[in-house]
């Protein structure tokens, strides 16, 4: 299972933890298991966020691979204007 890493804004929402761990071997698949295991997230992530496996941040990540002992961080988009 990979490790997710919540920022502080989304723990709340997944019963007050700062990481979970949920199964998948894509980050689609396991955003997709984050949202079955804490639905209230879906908003949040629906929204966008950016993802970081193994410390690298990857654009356009729900194909990107994620083995099953990755981290992974979930990092507010930032909004600029």
């Amino acid at each position: 299972m990979a490790e997710v890493h919540l920022w502080s804004g989304l723990r709340s929402l997944a019963d007050g933890k700062e990481m979970v761990e949920v199964p998948g071997a894509t980050v689609g698949q396991v955003l997709d298991s984050l949202v079955a295991a804490h639905p209230g997230l879906e908003p949040a992530l629906q929204r966008g966020v950016s993802v970081a496996v193994d410390g690298q941040i990857v654009p356009n990540s729900r194909n990107h691979p994620v083995d099953p002992d990755s981290e992974i961080f979930l990092l507010q988009k930032l909004a600029g204007g």
